[in-house]
């Protein structure tokens, strides 16, 4: 759990130091504004910004009940983020699975990748799409 929030701290750190550099020197607004941006950067990088992830297994017991897709998936992650984005709304109707919370979840993308952990990976009936196009992932939903 600790390696997912090491980005969106350290993002904090950086603004937060740099604001407090830009404010000794006489910068309040420039440091404000900075501030904002890197909040705002780590809260798009924090496990936040994704529903409530499961296990793997626990996902792949819900998809075969229900059809929707599984999306493995690791915190900082830029494609995994636009995915998430572009979903919008219907991000919720997916089953997440955060991979570096899950050593099952992990192995899956592992096997679906020839060994490398490349996320985001979709997981549709039983066979494996490595970075899909977000299009392609909502009709999964309606489908």
């Amino acid at each position: 759990m600790k390696r997912a929030w090491m980005l969106p701290i350290l993002l904090v750190f950086a603004g937060s130091a740099g604001a407090t550099g830009l404010v000794l020197t006489g910068s309040t607004a420039v440091a404000v504004v900075t501030l904002v941006f890197f909040l705002l950067l780590a809260g798009t990088h924090s496990p936040l910004v994704f529903p409530r992830p499961v296990g793997a297994l626990e996902a792949e017991r819900r998809s075969a009940a229900d059809g929707r897709p599984v999306v493995y998936w690791r915190p900082g992650c830029q494609y995994c983020l636009r995915l998430r984005l572009r979903l919008g709304r219907d991000a919720r109707r997916v089953h997440w699975v955060d991979i570096w919370r899950d050593p099952d979840g992990a192995a899956v993308v592992r096997a679906a990748n020839q060994g490398d952990e490349t996320v985001p990976t979709v997981v549709v009936a039983g066979r494996a799409h490595t970075n899909p196009d977000p299009a392609w992932v909502r009709e999964q939903l309606t489908g």
